[in-house]
């Protein structure tokens, strides 16, 4: 996809700006710095997040007779929700309630958009880098 934006034409592709410069750099400059406030900003609004998977289990228990060990209709015990992350080094597991499900799975969601704008401003931050290096060199 092709974006056209004051002189500079973005092309977007897996979630990278590939920048052709139609203008001046200083142009290219100004529109990466604004891109990288945009994105400043939408970090700052970010809620609760948390990082990891989680996961649905059906459980079969040890009770004889139990409705989970019928064999014509077996119902499993559940869902029971976990939570699956490593942070500093360390897996970890949490059981989450079902009442809470929702909740994860948005502060989840918020960490998927923290890491990608991160990872935008961080791109982005380094053409500026780059256009800046060549500027001087001039």
């Amino acid at each position: 996809m092709n974006l056209f934006c004051g002189g500079v034409v973005f092309f977007v592709a897996l979630g990278r700006y590939f920048i052709e410069s139609i203008g001046m750099s200083g142009k290219k400059l100004e529109v990466l710095q604004k891109r990288i406030k945009e994105i400043q900003g939408r970090l700052s609004r970010l809620g609760s997040m948390r990082p990891g998977s989680l996961s649905e289990q059906y459980n079969v228990c040890g009770t004889p007779g139990c409705r989970c060990k019928d064999p014509r209709n077996p119902q499993r015990h559940g869902p029971y929700y976990h939570l699956n992350y490593t942070w500093q080094g360390r897996s970890r597991t949490e059981f989450v309630r079902a009442e809470e499900v929702e909740v994860v799975r948005g502060q989840l969601e918020t960490y998927k958009l923290f890491r990608s704008l991160c990872s935008e401003w961080v791109t982005l931050s380094l053409e500026v880098a780059q256009l800046e290096r060549s500027r001087r060199g001039r």
